[in-house]
């Protein structure tokens, strides 16, 4: 009987062994690819590593050693020279969260999992503490010594090849930049274009894009005029049919306040490509030229501190200040007892109440009509200004006399500025001068060569021209009480910021 007892239980435990090497060991499957194109291909030979041509041979691979991929994360078009990917944080969670449920992650090469030693460091220490073994389905790597020293060496390799590809594409975007190419996307207005000569090579260029170019000019002709906010033009040009790009995932929408700020900004525009903080000249034709470009980043620089539609806008306000405390007037609107509302200035600090100050309310239009009152004693008489007129005139005609000589050294002022900017940038190709210099430089040039540009054009209006435009200037100034009172408040606000700096 004990003979029969032992023969069962020694069945029972062989059968049990026998079950349990039967037994599928569960995987992890992680798949990254770096580009949308490889995660959009198929899995053939071409695609090399394309997520289906991963996601086959990392099966395979769980399949010879006796494992079932029982969960699947895959970051589609990441780069792996940063461990802050999605699905990489999603699996290390999920390992923590089932740390007896897996046994292997299948990768298929190490170089999919990190290309930086730290990471690589990071993630396997992860994976050591949840008992969790790493399988490349490429690389013979295992927990002996000869293995773990081929992970660090294919890590290493990984992290090499990654850093020296970032340089290369780096070096090589810097030298297309250098001899006015563009490096990158093309901005709105613009198309890339890919053409093959007859010998097979590919050259990419840039063109304009008929339909946005005109569209795009009109949106910096437009705002250099002071009259259009960016919200307002953003909606014109919307209307007349401007539209971003789209793309493979993003459709083409009209145009917002966002994107148009993106144009107006852009050097782009004016004929210069900006790489690394520095700006070549570019090959691609301009849509504006320097001086309407540099009038619109100074209306910009204006609205620096953005075009919000406050809640009681007035044409006076940021130019009226308390003469007791010197703060800011506000405008505040009083309800009286009948319902009646009446528009006050009232001092920043009494009604914040930071501090004393004893200034009253003023209504609005009072101090409107004070404003106007101090423009009409700045006017002056008809006989200095007949007097001006004349002066001005024969000083303007001496002018132009003297501007002939003039422009034989501004024309050489501007190639030896143009020189210098040449030799800047050759500078700094040889990392001879630092790229904040450069950067400096480049704006001091651009603001003289401007200068010197608009001398030139000021002497080449006509005479007759200046005079009339003159004429008309001195009749403003003339009654310039009455010119103040008869202006949009847009044009009152934008006297007052130039003639006054408080009033």
């Amino acid at each position: 009987m004990s003979k029969v007892l032992d023969k069962i239980t020694t069945d029972n435990a062989f059968e049990s062994m026998i079950a349990s090497s039967l037994t599928p060991k569960a995987a992890v499957s992680y798949l990254r690819v770096s580009t949308h194109d490889q995660a959009e291909r198929g899995g053939g030979d071409i695609e090399g590593f394309s997520i289906p041509a991963q996601r086959e041979a990392n099966k395979k691979k769980a399949a010879s050693i006796g494992a079932i991929v029982i969960k699947e994360f895959v970051d589609r078009g990441a780069s792996a020279r940063s461990a802050a990917r999605p699905e990489l944080q999603r699996m290390l969670e999920y390992i923590n969260e089932n740390k007896n449920n897996v046994d292997y992650v299948i990768v298929h090469k190490i170089d999919r999992l990190a290309r930086n030693r730290g990471d690589d460091v990071d993630i396997s220490r992860v994976l050591e503490k949840a008992g969790v073994k790493l399988v490349s389905t490429t690389e013979s790597i295992d927990e002996t010594p000869s293995g773990m020293l081929l992970h660090g060496i294919m890590s290493s390799i990984a992290e090499f090849y990654s850093r020296n590809l970032s340089n290369e594409v780096i070096k090589g975007m810097s030298q297309k930049v250098k001899s006015g190419g563009t490096g990158y996307r093309a901005p709105l207005g613009y198309k890339n274009i890919r053409t093959v000569d007859d010998k097979g090579r590919e050259n990419r260029t840039v063109i304009i894009d008929e339909d946005r170019a005109p569209l795009i000019r009109l949106a910096f002709e437009y705002y250099s005029t002071g009259d259009w906010s960016l919200k307002s033009l953003a909606e014109y040009l919307a209307l007349r049919g401007l539209t971003t790009l789209s793309t493979p995932k993003v459709a083409s929408k009209p145009i917002d306040k966002g994107s148009l700020n993106n144009i107006l900004v852009s050097p782009y525009y004016k004929g210069l490509v900006s790489f690394q903080g520095v700006f070549y000249p570019g090959s691609h034709p301009p849509l504006v030229d320097e001086k309407t470009w540099q009038s619109v980043q100074y209306i910009l620089e204006l609205h620096l501190n953005g075009e919000r539609t406050r809640e009681h806008p007035h044409f006076l306000k940021s130019t009226v200040y308390c003469a007791k405390c010197g703060a800011r007037l506000l405008v505040h609107r009083s309800k009286s007892h009948t319902g009646a509302i009446y528009p006050y200035f009232i001092c920043a600090t009494k009604h914040s109440k930071r501090g004393p100050c004893n200034l009253k309310s003023i209504l609005i239009e009072e101090i409107e009509r004070k404003v106007e009152m101090l423009y009409t004693s700045m006017s002056i008489s008809h006989e200095l200004r007949q007097h001006l007129e004349e002066f001005l005139c024969q000083h303007i005609k001496e002018s132009a006399d003297e501007f002939a000589r003039e422009r034989k050294r501004l024309g050489l002022e501007k190639d030896k500025l143009e020189r210098k900017r040449a030799k800047l940038l050759e500078a700094h190709y040889a990392d001879a001068i630092p790229l904040e210099l450069l950067k400096s430089e480049q704006s001091a040039i651009s603001k003289a060569l401007l200068d010197i540009e608009d001398q030139v054009a000021a002497h080449d209006t006509e005479f007759e021209i200046i005079k009339e435009n003159l004429s008309q200037a001195l009749s403003l100034i003339e009654n310039c009480g009455q010119a103040y009172k008869l202006a949009p408040d847009k044009i009152k606000k934008a006297v007052n910021q130039a003639v006054f700096e408080k009033i």
